[in-house]
């Protein structure tokens, strides 16, 4: 199943949060690349994050970006450190 660059820069600016504290957001600036600004507008109409332009996640947008980062240190990580 092939993944849309839609959802491609979704998964990007998701990446894009520090999960570590909830009190630091992001900024899209609308002379960002066109598909990261969009992909933010997405994320607020879906409820993930609380501004057109990035601002703060919500509780659903937190669960998606940690879900998110753990798939891709996952994916990126060596296979000597996922066994048991």
């Amino acid at each position: 199943m092939p993944i849309q660059q839609t959802l491609v820069d979704e998964i990007e600016v998701l990446l894009r949060y520090n999960l570590d504290t909830t009190q630091e957001g992001i900024k899209v600036h609308n002379t960002a690349r066109e598909g990261l600004v969009e992909a933010t507008k997405r994320l607020h109409d879906k409820g993930l994050v609380d501004s057109a332009d990035g601002g703060y996640l919500t509780d659903l947008g937190h669960e998606a970006a940690e879900h998110t980062q753990a798939a891709l240190r996952i994916l990126t990580s060596d296979k000597e450190h996922l066994s048991p």
